[in-house]
């Protein structure tokens, strides 16, 4: 009888202790990632090109940040922010194509620290790099279709108890973009400041397509966690920066580094709830660290917004700050902005640079042929010259008033009734660049303007 007894009490004992532990466990962890993708272009922030029924569906179990924004409009950059939570010149990867510095500390370090089983498929990182910041399983293969099977792989033949951080990266909207695609390309909206024709509506309904496909499989990945992960996890759908169109990718204007941002958890954060509060990239590294139960001290440039998500507060930041510092030879251009609830200052060091990309400078079929169409139409059309004109050639100051013209279409800088305001943020602007030990420099060979006339682009 005794020994029953004391199986009895042992068994007690282990239960009470089996519901404590599973009590206190940290929520899983999945942040799903879009690769160039406008927040503009999704139904949830007033898109009307195409549906995306299961961004609808996470934004109506979670909490939609209407102003989210990247660290820098290129890959490597905002996601070296965002796995750093310090800005780039701080953490060393400026341009794209780099990495930060060694020595830097990174989320999947901290997470493993926290005791979490850290694993990255697809485009997380850029370029493959997914070991150089710490995961532990690692798969590369971003084509959604080998993504999906990775992901269900790992998933279903888990064996690990820790909680899991699962981090999934598309390489949609990305180019190359489709050849066929289910959008009506005439029937369409564009963002107003691109040039309408025929083959820019072709090639946005090609991206679009990518969209509606990595909207597919946030469905099918909804599913798939909720089958095989903890019932308390946190999810995260967000998009490294913009489309790469003029005016998105490689710009500091909202197209290029305003972003998508939903987080859920069921029965921690209020569903179906928007927020206004200004976040940046950088946050979202303090953020997991903060829900994951761990200390992120006080050295990054991120800080946790966990209290927004729990509905203590609906703000944040009251300053935006984003840079870019080119594409190596493809896009070499100097940029630094601020943003307030209000105005953006944009700040281009050298006016003088011919701002070029892949997009302009290559003219693939399978993404940025339109521009010979914008470019012969600029020979005999005024609209068409501007629009090129402004596509080449930025001014060295540009002042936005974003309550009164948010697609950013007129430059307010040297509007006498702003001059004080432009003032004060173009030096609260150079104080944070010195802080951030930036050097602003330009690494590599330019091309120049060749006259504020014809803006084309020329050698030194």
């Amino acid at each position: 009888m005794n020994q029953i007894l004391t199986l009895c009490f042992t068994a007690v004992a282990l239960t009470t202790q089996a519901i404590a532990e599973e009590k206190h466990r940290q929520p899983d962890i999945v942040v799903y990632l879009a690769d160039d993708l406008s927040a503009a272009d999704l139904p949830i922030y007033g898109g009307t090109n195409i549906p995306t029924p299961a961004i609808d569906k996470l934004a109506a179990d979670g909490l939609t940040f209407n102003r989210a924004f990247v660290a820098s409009p290129a890959c490597a950059p905002s996601r070296a922010a965002l796995l750093t939570g310090l800005m780039p010149a701080r953490n060393g990867a400026e341009e794209n194509h780099t990495y930060p510095r060694e020595g830097t500390l990174r989320l999947p370090q901290l997470l493993n620290q926290l005791g979490y089983q850290t694993a990255a498929f697809g485009k997380v990182a850029h370029a493959r790099s997914a070991k150089n910041y710490g995961f532990e399983t690692i798969d590369s293969k971003s084509d959604i279709p080998e993504l999906k099977k990775s992901v269900k792989n790992f998933l279903e033949n888990r064996q690990d108890d820790r909680p899991l951080a699962l981090f999934v990266g598309t390489s949609n909207p990305h180019v190359p973009w489709p050849s066929v695609s289910t959008v009506n390309p005439k029937s369409m909206t564009l963002p107003p400041k691109l040039l309408d024709t025929p083959q820019t509506r072709v090639q946005r309904s090609r991206y679009l397509q990518e969209v509606k496909d990595l909207d597919a499989y946030l469905g099918e990945l909804l599913e798939l966690t909720d089958q095989h992960m903890a019932e308390d996890k946190l999810f995260v759908f967000s998009s490294d920066h913009g489309a790469q169109f003029p005016f998105g990718k490689w710009t500091l204007y909202d197209e290029g580094i305003r972003v998508p941002l939903i987080v859920a958890r069921s029965g921690k954060i209020e569903a179906g709830t928007r927020t206004d509060a200004m976040v940046s990239w950088i946050d979202i590294f303090p953020t997991l660290i903060d829900v994951g139960g761990g200390d992120v001290g006080e050295n990054l440039d991120g800080r946790s917004f966990a209290s927004v998500l729990h509905g203590a507060t609906d703000s944040h930041r009251n300053r935006i700050f984003t840079t870019h510092s080119g594409d190596r030879m493809m896009n070499v251009y100097l940029s630094r902005s601020i943003r307030t609830d209000r105005y953006k200052l944009i700040w281009n060091p050298h006016p003088e640079f011919a701002f070029t990309t892949h997009i302009d400078l290559l003219l693939r079929e399978t993404s940025g042929d339109y521009f010979k169409q914008w470019t012969e139409a600029a020979k005999t059309d005024q609209h068409a010259k501007s629009v090129v004109a402004s596509h080449h050639g930025r001014p060295e100051f540009e002042l936005f008033d974003l309550h009164e013209d948010p697609h950013e279409q007129d430059n307010l800088s040297g509007d006498a009734s702003l001059t004080r305001i432009q003032s004060d943020l173009f030096a609260e602007l150079k104080a944070w660049i010195e802080t951030q030990n930036d050097e602003l420099t330009v690494f590599h060979e330019p091309l120049m303007l060749d006259s504020p006339e014809t803006w084309v682009p020329r050698k030194k």
